[in-house]
Order: C-alpha cells, then sequence, then structure tokens
C-alpha cells in the first residue's frame, strides 16, 4: 500500500504486531538494544493464553540463556531427554552440545510470562486491545492505523513486524500470499489430570490411524492432543472423547479424570510467500504454520525474532538498510525445512494403508541403527544443527552456532550466553590478546559492515579458544580470524 492516513501519528522506531512468545522476543530485543518499540497487541490483558504450544527445544533455550532467561523457565517445567516416536524409535538427547541436552516441557503461557517480564523491565508495556485496521507504506516509514480503548489511533515507524499469528492482520494488509493447505481439521487439544501418570518421556504414537501426543508440564498436569478421523471441527471436547482417543493412541488412558481446558484445531501447513514487504516483516506464525508434531513451531518463531531483531537494531545504530535482506534469506529455508520435518511425522502418524505402515518401520529401523542419521534428526529437531550459508570469501564456519565458550571471568559474566546478555555483537580474542578496541579500520571488510560503531561490541577474552571470533547477538559467527 501507499496510501496515507489523516491524523498526527505516533512516532516510534519499530512496530510489532502480536505479543505471543515471537512479538515478546523481537520487542524485548529491539529495546535492550536501545531501539524504541511499540507493541500492539489484540486480545485483551486479562485473557488466559491455553495455547498449544508446550516444548522449549535446546536453541530456544540457548536464546532465552543468552537474555537471562532460561534457568527460571526450566524451574516452571519438566525435562525431557528422550523422545519417543511410532511407540519404537527413541531419540534420546543427552549428547546434545551445551547446557540443554533435553527438551523442556512447559506451557507457553509460562514463556511469555518470562519475556513479559523481560519487557517490563525495559520499560516496554504491551498495548492489549488494540486492533490494527489498516497499514500504509512510504519511502520513508510505515503508518499503522489501529482501533484502541482510547479510539482511533495512528502510529507510524520505520519498520513493522507482524507477529500476529496464523491468520496475521499484517500478512493479509501488505498482500502477501500463505500457501498451503490444512492437513487435519479436528485435532483435539486438552490438559488433563492422570491418575496413573507414564514416565517422562514425551510420546508421540500412532496406531491404527490414529496419532497421540502425551507430555508432562511437571505440575500434575499433562497435555494430550489426539486425533483418529475427522469430526465437525465446532463439536465440544468431553473427558469421554479424550479418553477414547488416548486409549486408541496410547494404549491406556493413564486414569485421566479432570480437564482444565479442551478445544480442537486445525493442523496448518503454510508458508508466506516472502517474509518481507519493503519495510515490513512476518516472523513466527505470520510466517510459516506447522503441524504440532516435534513442537516446533514456537521455538522456530522465536529463532525468527532473535534473528530479525538484531538487525533492525543495526540499522537504526546505522548499518546498511541492506542487511535486513539477509533475514529471509537466512530464516526462509529454516521455516522450509520445518514444515517438511513437521508434515513428515504427521503424515507418517495418520496416513493409513500399508505403504505408510512399511514407511514407518523403515524410519524407525534407520534412525535407531544409522547413528549419523540419529544425530542429524535430533540436531534438527533441537535447531541446534541450524547454519546460515556463509557470504561470498568468508570463512566457512561464518553462519554457524557459536558454542556457549568459557570466557575469562569479567563484568558480563565468563561464559559467552552472559555476555550476550547486553544484546551486541561479543568480539571473542583467544587468552593472550590484550583488551583493544573492537572494530577498527583494518579489520576485515565483513565485519566493518555489519558492525556500525565500536559501542556495538563487547570485547572479551575467551578462556582457551584460539580464534578471534565476531559473535553476532543472535549467537552465529559473524566473522574469524583463525589463529
Amino acid at each position: 500500500m501507499t496510501s496515507s492516513f489523516e491524523g498526527a501519528p505516533m512516532q516510534t522506531r519499530v512496530i510489532v504486531v502480536g505479543a505471543g512468545p515471537t512479538g515478546l522476543l523481537l520487542a524485548g530485543d529491539l529495546a535492550a538494544a536501545g531501539t524504541e518499540v511499540v507493541l500492539l497487541e489484540k486480545r485483551s490483558a486479562a485473557l488466559s493464553n491455553l495455547s498449544r504450544a508446550f516444548a522449549v527445544h535446546a536453541r530456544s533455550l540457548e536464546l532465552l540463556d543468552a537474555r537471562g532467561l532460561a534457568d527460571d523457565l526450566v524451574r516452571t517445567g519438566r525435562t525431557v531427554r528422550d523422545l519417543r516416536l511410532f511407540d519404537r524409535l527413541r531419540l534420546n538427547l543427552d549428547d546434545l552440545p551445551g547446557r540443554f541436552p533435553f527438551v523442556l516441557v512447559t506451557p507457553q503461557y509460562e514463556v511469555e510470562r518470562l519475556l513479559r517480564r523481560r519487557l517490563d523491565e525495559l520499560g516496554v508495556h504491551v498495548r492489549h486491545d488494540t486492533e490494527v485496521t489498516g497499514i500504509a507504506q512510504d519511502a520513508d516509514a510505515v503508518t499503522v492505523r489501529a482501533t484502541t480503548p482510547e479510539g482511533a489511533t495512528t502510529f507510524r515507524a520505520d519498520h513493522l513486524v507482524g507477529t500476529d499469528g496464523v491468520r496475521s492482520t499484517v500478512r493479509q494488509a501488505v498482500g502477501v500470499d500463505f500457501p498451503g493447505e490444512t492437513v487435519i481439521r479436528s485435532m483435539v487439544i486438552s490438559d488433563v489430570r492422570l491418575a496413573r501418570p507414564p514416565s517422562d518421556t514425551l510420546t508421540v504414537s500412532a496406531r491404527d490411524d490414529a496419532l497421540g501426543f502425551l507430555v508432562p508440564f511437571g505440575d500434575g498436569w499433562h497435555r494430550f492432543i489426539g486425533w483418529s478421523g475427522e469430526r465437525d471441527p465446532d463439536e465440544p471436547v468431553d473427558l469421554d472423547e479424550i479418553r477414547d482417543l488416548a486409549r486408541a493412541t496410547l494404549g491406556d488412558d493413564h486414569g485421566m479424570h479432570e480437564v482444565r481446558y479442551a478445544s480442537r484445531f486445525a493442523a496448518d501447513e503454510r508458508q508466506a510467500t516472502t517474509y518481507r514487504a519493503g519495510r515490513v516483516f512476518l516472523a513466527g506464525d505470520a510466517a510459516h504454520a506447522h503441524s504440532p508434531a516435534g513442537g516446533l513451531g514456537m521455538n522456530t518463531g522465536l529463532q525468527d525474532a532473535a534473528n530479525l531483531a538484531w538487525k533492525l537494531a543495526a540499522v537504526h545504530h546505522g548499518a546498511d538498510e541492506s542487511l535486513l535482506d539477509s533475514y529471509e534469506t537466512e530464516r526462509y529455508p529454516v521455516g522450509r525445512q520445518v514444515l517438511r520435518a513437521s508434515g513428515t511425522i504427521l503424515r507418517l502418524a495418520t496416513r493409513p494403508g500399508r505403504a505408510v505402515a512399511w514407511a514407518r518401520r523403515l524410519l524407525t529401523a534407520v534412525v535407531s541403527h544409522v547413528t549419523p542419521v540419529r544425530r542429524r534428526a535430533v540436531l534438527m529437531i533441537s535447531a541446534i544443527g541450524v547454519a546460515y550459508p556463509p557470504p561470498a570469501g568468508a570463512h566457512r564456519s561464518v553462519g554457524h552456532r557459536v558454542p556457549d565458550l568459557p570466557l575469562v571471568p569479567g563484568e558480563h559474566g565468563d561464559r559467552l550466553a552472559e555476555a550476550l546478555r547486553e544484546g551486541r555483537f561479543v568480539l571473542v580474542r583467544p587468552p593472550s590478546a590484550a583488551a583493544g578496541p573492537a572494530v577498527t579500520s583494518s579489520d576485515p571488510p565483513a565485519v566493518a559492515g555489519e558492525v556500525s560503531t565500536a559501542d556495538r561490541v563487547v570485547v572479551r577474552r575467551a578462556d582457551q579458544h584460539r580464534s578471534t571470533l565476531l559473535v553476532r547477538p543472535d549467537g552465529y559467527l559473524a566473522a574469524v580470524v583463525p589463529g
């Protein structure tokens, strides 16, 4: 759109629409980096969010650790160190590198609670009951018209990010297509209490063309998701149906006797044709929708936010606008990969016929007995294995996740994750290097091009590492000088 709205707008640097985990992390990162941000949310502040997300994977926990939130979040849930798929396939996570060799099972509202606490500490407050009604762009800014409790309001910013879910108003307003399909229309989701809880294993089971997930929250409640044939999406869900689904998929209802939340939802597989339309960006479910298989949706959104936020902040501190193009270049393939992975699991679990049953057995045998395949599966599901393609001429490790390196103790802690809590680049020097300026005119052009000023860099010395590393605020390698 190129039209304009009447009235004096409220000025800011970035507008974020949607206060789910993706929007909350993004807004917090921008504020921590000194970029003015406004966060708009259609829902009321009093509305409970008992959503379907329940799993926080290792890479997302690392991102939260770099914001000082991971340890608090781990205390809210239960850690699961092996995953059981299709009854026979087990993926053990103990060998994952880093502090978090597990899946954390905790309700999405716990993730949101901690991200909101961080926002409050940064002085950013969610503007609830605010519905976007129009978006316009020009050469200099993007303008948003919205209804608020105070009446119609106009906001104007350098950039806008839509993190407003599968039915994204932002995506529709800027005309970005969202192709894909609805794979299942009436999957049951519920939170239940059990008289006979199973082991701690996060379970995905498929039997006779029925699908079931059962995961413990660690507080006496379990999340159960099940499907056994299509039903009316508007039909209410009762305890008897949940028990029947559990017996059909898990072989036991485990004494289900209390329900605090139950509904039906559609499992969509969709991806926006582009993550950027001029000054408008899409992230999280607004950019990609996945089946719940693997618990990858919320995690992918958090990782989108971490990738985009530092780039927006860098541009607002003087970096070239072209840096923002790398958001789609890096994150679009990840969204596509997650779509395929979760879709494969769902289809193998729900499609009838001997061919699918044979494929399940083959997948189980290969992943169980071929170590490289099993390791690749674990790295993909956890997102620890996600890497971005290095720019032409860069070192081959540029774009890879940097481990949580031990650092010489200082004011920013003794681990890389603690140094990243400043929301800036971290220049890690070898142990013998003397402290010095972070960026100079003699630095490689790739470094100088991504970091606009020396005050955007934290300089630290590694405890053992021999190379000089420039680590991006999202924990991926920006540049390396071996030796």
